[in-house]
């Protein structure tokens, strides 16, 4: 019988994008158990936001987050995301601090580290390939993943070159990652068959959202062209910004007579167990109904759902909703200047927050951001195509863009002998110092305050009223 087997995203991907990956390990510790028994190829819960968001908005330590995770999920496979080069945060790490992530990832619970490039330069996951493979036990599978968009230079026949180089690498899967849930039913079919033909019986993985309303259908058509895998999120955190339905996949799956080897009781069980917590979230306006809906514009604009999110929360913040439609139609002709990358992070934010910042000020490309600035530099990798010649002369002037991996085999410890004097006696384990390095100013204040608990210390703030 053919199997299609499902990914599920709601500890990660599926609040990511729907609530800005604000859900809190304490909200779902008590369904970890029976989620352990559904039959999930994988359980996406770590990753992607979920670090930053750990430490910056949830006060949680996100290295013992991943151990809770193990230790509740003893059957299944951990799965995380993992931005090559970037790790989780928003620059490029040199070689040695890449390495040691993936082993401490490793060494605390992580079985299927699945690894892109927001550029798709596969300069910038060779070494988190070679880390994961250094590190792995028999469990660890390393994943490829390609950020899949269109463009003018977005062809099918690129999508299959890039598959083949992924395999010659080493990778053990593949997944396309299609963020912004672009891709049509039509586009699936010609792409799996072709890349199916091209990498054989390695395992193919389809990643995708319901913001264009596309998906279910993508889904669909996918599982009849020969996908192996599938993300989904359980119901009542699916749709809108999110994945389809885990349940509706399954359904479907069984209609067709293709085994997934779910368990049909627990699914519908984790599902009930998420349904208060989301209606929480609803009515204490964390999760705007706005993200849960469908918007086939995002067709023109590509915004992935995480971006989205991100965008309403930050345009909410500043006061500026009613700019929302403007900074949305700026999105694509910002990301055609900057010469088509795919919109997933960190390009994804660069982009938005350009486009945003372009809309308030009143006058396009005033105001460049650093990061931007660093893109147009060659600092990122080589970009799909070529960046607007006027970026280019107000950024690099008489200079040349650079055009190697920027972080080359430094591995110098500098980072690691940084974060230990910064720290001081805050830092107990290899762990604290790994996130210093990546989100120093949130890593000192959680520390600060992880002392403070421990201490049972009351810390006050007094102002003048």
């Amino acid at each position: 019988m053919k199997k299609v087997q499902l990914t599920e995203t709601v500890l990660r991907d599926a609040n990511q994008s729907l609530m800005a990956t604000r859900l809190p390990y304490s909200d779902y510790e008590g369904i970890l158990s029976d989620m352990d028994k559904a039959g999930y190829y994988s359980i996406e819960c770590w990753g992607g936001a979920t670090f930053d968001s750990c430490l910056r908005y949830l006060g949680e330590d996100p290295w013992e987050r991943l151990r809770n995770l193990r230790k509740n999920l003893p059957n299944s496979r951990l799965q995380m995301l993992l931005r090559g080069q970037n790790l989780l945060g928003y620059k490029h790490y040199h070689d040695d601090v890449v390495e040691k992530f993936i082993e401490l990832s490793i060494k605390n619970g992580i079985d299927v580290i699945r690894i892109f490039d927001a550029l798709n330069d596969f300069r910038n996951i060779g070494t988190a390939l070679e880390a994961t493979k250094k590190y792995a036990t028999e469990k660890t599978i390393a994943s490829g993943c390609i950020s899949y968009t269109q463009s003018p230079v977005h062809t099918v026949d690129k999508y299959i070159e890039m598959c083949k180089e992924l395999k010659t690498m080493g990778f053990d899967t593949i997944c396309l990652k299609d963020m912004a849930g672009t891709m049509s039913p039509y586009e699936a079919e010609h792409l799996i068959k072709g890349i199916k033909d091209a990498i054989g019986d390695m395992t193919l993985i389809l990643h995708t959202h319901c913001t264009t309303g596309m998906a279910y259908m993508t889904l669909t058509k996918a599982i009849e062209s020969g996908i192996d895998v599938i993300d989904t999120a359980t119901s009542c955190f699916s749709g809108g910004t999110s994945q389809p339905a885990t349940e509706t996949m399954f359904y479907a799956l069984q209609q067709y007579g293709i085994e997934s080897g779910l368990n049909e009781d627990i699914i519908n069980k984790v599902n009930d167990y998420f349904k208060p917590i989301k209606q929480k979230y609803i009515d204490n306006g964390q999760l705007n109904p706005k993200s849960l809906g469908t918007d086939a514009q995002a067709l023109v604009y590509k915004v992935p759902g995480g971006m989205l999110s991100n965008m309403i929360a930050n345009l909410t913040d500043m006061h500026a909703m009613d700019r929302f439609d403007e900074a949305l139609a700026e999105i694509p002709k910002v990301r055609a200047d900057m010469g088509y990358p795919p919109l997933v992070t960190p390009l994804s934010q660069m982009v938005g927050n350009q486009a945003v910042t372009n809309v308030l000020v009143g006058e396009r490309y005033k105001n460049i951001s650093k990061e931007i600035k660093n893109y147009i530099k060659g600092e990122y990798g080589n970009p799909p195509a070529p960046i607007a010649q006027e970026l280019v002369d107000k950024v690099l002037g008489d200079s040349e863009a650079v055009d190697c991996r920027i972080e080359d085999q430094k591995r110098t410890g500098e980072e690691f002998a940084a974060a230990r004097e910064a720290l001081g006696d805050l830092c107990r384990s290899e762990e604290d110092a790994m996130s210093y390095i990546c989100y120093p100013d949130q890593t000192i204040k959680f520390l600060n305050d992880r002392k403070a608990k421990e201490e049972n210390e009351a810390v006050y703030t007094i102002e003048e009223m």
